[in-house]
């Protein structure tokens, strides 16, 4: 079954100027389930992450300011949310979400978070939307439990995830694959395991080409046990902040590229979605639907299928 962590906490009230890329985590489990793709029983509501948890990637001195809600301004405003309660416990129900997206995953194969992908957080300031960086404490969840051995993060949104490359810097266990555009946030980059930087208005072929010569090297040479994959859709050519130029087919063959490499190399896959900003709503949701339709027709609709014709 495909694991899918939602909770009502995701839908957090910002104010209007945010409000508009925030709508995609209501809108898109709506269309799933409208649609038929999945039913209620899909989703599991996460746990929050604990403060011992949140130590394993984030200072003491960053989390004593996010809990006592005393972050100074002039720290705040990088994240480019206003500072609330409500805000930083919703980030402690994502991250812990993509870690039991991990668990899952290792279950079934694959599971996703409705949110998540948040990769511009470092280990003692937020920047970017991004509070607490969730792949990176899920990874050293993993690790600390002895739950994984090597870990590959492949991050395909239209930004670095420089707060991925940052904290895992000195982390061999895992390796940090970031495919972006070179002329985009953020404009001083981190150095991760692999980056590939992109010039603007890369289109499908060109795009599909580069990540068909690396992911399966990749696979073959780190050889992970599990695989978080970012897969933002600011790829998409209608992106406000993306500056790529992919359709939205050539972002689901994307998907469909990466989920079957991890299928056929059977490594336990966690999605976390990351961004999106097309002016119109409708290509931002359906992009993200169709990675949650990419993961149910390739592990678990052909599985479905085999037991009927049995």
């Amino acid at each position: 079954m495909l694991k899918i962590a939602y909770s009502e906490v995701f839908r957090y009230s910002v104010p209007e100027k945010h409000r508009f890329p925030m709508q995609k985590y209501t809108m898109i489990p709506e269309r799933l389930l409208r649609e038929g793709t999945i039913n209620p029983d899909n989703f599991f509501a996460p746990k929050r992450l604990s403060e011992e948890e949140i130590l394993t990637t984030h200072t003491e001195d960053y989390w004593h300011k996010l809990k006592t809600q005393t972050l100074p301004r002039k720290e705040a405003r990088p994240i480019g949310f206003e500072m609330t309660p409500a805000l930083v416990d919703r980030g402690r129900h994502i991250a812990h979400g993509t870690y039991e997206c991990a668990l899952y995953a290792q279950q079934y194969g694959v599971a996703m978070n409705v949110a998540g992908g948040t990769h511009h957080a470092f280990a003692d300031h937020g920047e970017g939307f991004c509070v607490f960086n969730d792949v990176c404490i899920a990874s050293n969840l993993l690790l600390m439990r002895g739950e994984a051995k090597k870990i590959l993060v492949v991050d395909l949104d239209v930004h670095q995830g420089n707060g991925n490359a940052s904290i895992m810097r000195n982390e061999p266990r895992v390796f940090i694959f970031s495919m972006h555009g070179a002329k985009n946030y953020p404009f001083r980059k981190e150095v991760s395991d692999l980056d590939i930087e992109l010039d603007n208005d890369t289109g499908d072929e060109e795009y599909l080409r580069i990540l068909k010569e690396t992911l399966p090297l990749l696979i073959s040479q780190v050889r992970p046990d599990m695989i978080f994959y970012q897969s933002a859709v600011d790829v998409l050519a209608t992106d406000k902040l993306g500056k790529l130029g992919l359709t939205k087919a050539g972002c689901k063959a994307r998907d469909v590229y990466v989920l079957s490499q991890a299928k056929a190399a059977n490594i336990p896959v966690a999605i976390v979605m990351g961004g999106g900003y097309s002016e119109n709503i409708e290509d931002v949701v359906e992009a993200h639907c169709n990675t949650f339709r990419a993961a149910q027709e390739i592990y678990f609709k052909s599985h479905e299928s085999g037991l009927q014709g049995a």
